[in-house]
């Protein structure tokens, strides 16, 4: 099983979330759809724009801890060096869906 620690955005250079999961899929699908309060669905963050896998869940947990401590400006420079253009990388996930890990795919979608 593959664990993710990941970075959603508003817009580029808009307001960022970073968080860990051990289902990418779904864990988008929940920002995009606003599935729980807080400040994901308030500003609006549902674009993935980062994101890296790792082998365990204290591992991408460690990760995620670590980029939270960062500054912002280091988390921008973080999400450019890999993806300049802010693309959305949920998009990509759709289309290769068949081809993905169990684990990125949802049983049930929200």
């Amino acid at each position: 099983m593959a664990f993710f620690t990941y970075i959603v955005a508003s817009k580029r250079n808009g307001a960022i979330y970073t968080g860990s999961t051990d289902g990418l899929y779904v864990r988008t699908l929940q920002h995009r759809n606003g599935t729980f309060e807080g400040h994901t669905r308030r500003y609006g963050i549902s674009r993935l724009v980062w994101f890296e896998t790792h082998p365990t869940r204290d591992a991408a947990f460690k990760r995620e801890r670590k980029i939270k401590e960062w500054t912002r400006l280091w988390r921008l420079e973080l999400i450019e060096k890999s993806n300049p253009g802010w693309r959305d990388l949920f998009e990509d996930l759709q289309a290769e869906r068949g081809a993905l890990p169990e684990d990125w795919i949802p049983l049930t979608e929200p």
